[in-house]
């Protein structure tokens, strides 16, 4: 999703630069670019042939020496120089690329990202173009977009899902108490139900086709959700197109030790949150953030395995982005949190 084209010279931009998507706010205008994290470039002579949805529509359908590629793999970037690349185009599209555009930029990243990593994603946003540049940890900047007032010396809890890391915080004070990254998140539910369908059906699909069973018909609640639908892909016996039914209860199966791994780290940041921090966090509940947290049957999985009132953010896709805005905007406030 593009927002049109904006004639104007933004001065205050947030980027949530994730694994599977990026999202940017701009102060003034909102969620300006929401476009998969994708580059599709030429094998033979590295030159970048499409960027964002253009290339996400690439991905499985391309010649030989096209390959379409995510530039980040698990929260941070694998590759700077198409990284690089891919943020310039983005400036460029939202009008923050330009001899007279030099924005302050606020970059999220994963909790515990190292300072290699962070100084990583800085060069890319300094060369896309930025005067400024900071970062914030991702569940600082889920809380601050949901409207979370963090400055308050009261315990919150923000578990956010993107495509390649699940961060877990106890927000207090204006900062982050405890938090931990787990390296759980779309793209290894996506994994899940493509080694589930190969395993069980011989048959082998792609991750377009994993990503949408796992929104059509997918659920982590035992008995939460009864449909199925049609699924495609190439027969690992026969080696011909085959289709199959997959049903919600396949996807519950299949998305099990993902879903584990999440709860265990929920669990273990509660049993080591202050015992007045954890009092906070019980009246006010875990807030569910990133586009994982639309995975079916979560919230009240969570709610059930925790003893916690779960909710969902409202727009909980954009949340991390508006996030970064808002943290230009308390920079004084956040002093320590970012970097």
């Amino acid at each position: 999703m593009e927002v049109g084209l904006l004639f104007f010279e933004p001065k205050d931009i947030g980027i949530d630069l994730g694994t599977a998507s990026v999202l940017v706010f701009v102060k003034g205008k909102g969620i300006v670019l929401h476009e998969p994290s994708v580059v599709a470039i030429n094998k033979d002579t590295k030159e970048v042939l499409a960027i964002g949805e253009e290339a996400r529509r690439m991905i499985g359908r391309t010649p030989g020496h096209i390959v379409a590629i995510r530039p980040l793999k698990e929260g941070v970037i694998a590759d700077y120089d198409i990284t690089a690349k891919m943020i310039t185009r983005f400036m460029q599209k939202v009008g923050a690329k330009g001899l007279l555009s030099r924005p302050r930029m606020m970059v999220c990243v994963p909790s515990g990202t190292t300072t290699v990593e962070k100084r990583a994603v800085k060069e890319a946003a300094a060369v896309a173009g930025a005067k400024f540049v900071r970062t914030i940890e991702e569940p600082l900047a889920a809380a601050l977009g949901a409207g979370v007032d963090i400055t308050e010396p009261t315990g919150n809890m923000v578990v956010d899902i993107g495509g390649g890391t699940t961060d877990v915080a106890i927000i207090s004070l204006g900062g982050i108490v405890k938090s931990e990254s787990l390296r759980v998140g779309g793209d290894k539910f996506d994994e899940a139900i493509i080694r589930y369908v190969k395993k069980e059906f011989n048959l082998a699909i792609g991750e377009r086709t994993a990503e949408e069973i796992k929104i059509k018909v997918g659920t982590v609640y035992p008995g939460g959700r009864d449909e199925t639908m049609e699924a495609r892909g190439r027969h690992l016996v026969t080696g011909l197109p085959y289709t199959i039914t997959i049903t919600s209860q396949h996807v519950y199966e299949a998305l099990k030790d993902p879903i584990d791994s999440m709860l265990s780290l929920v669990r273990r940041l509660l049993d080591i949150c202050p015992p007045e921090l954890a009092s906070d966090i019980i009246d006010r509940g875990i807030l569910l953030t990133g586009g994982g947290a639309l995975l079916h049957g979560l919230d009240r999985l969570m709610a059930e395995h925790t003893m916690v009132p779960t909710h969902i953010a409202e727009e909980c896709v954009s949340v991390v982005a508006k996030g970064t805005g808002k943290a230009l905007e308390s920079l004084d406030i956040l002093g320590d949190s970012i970097d």
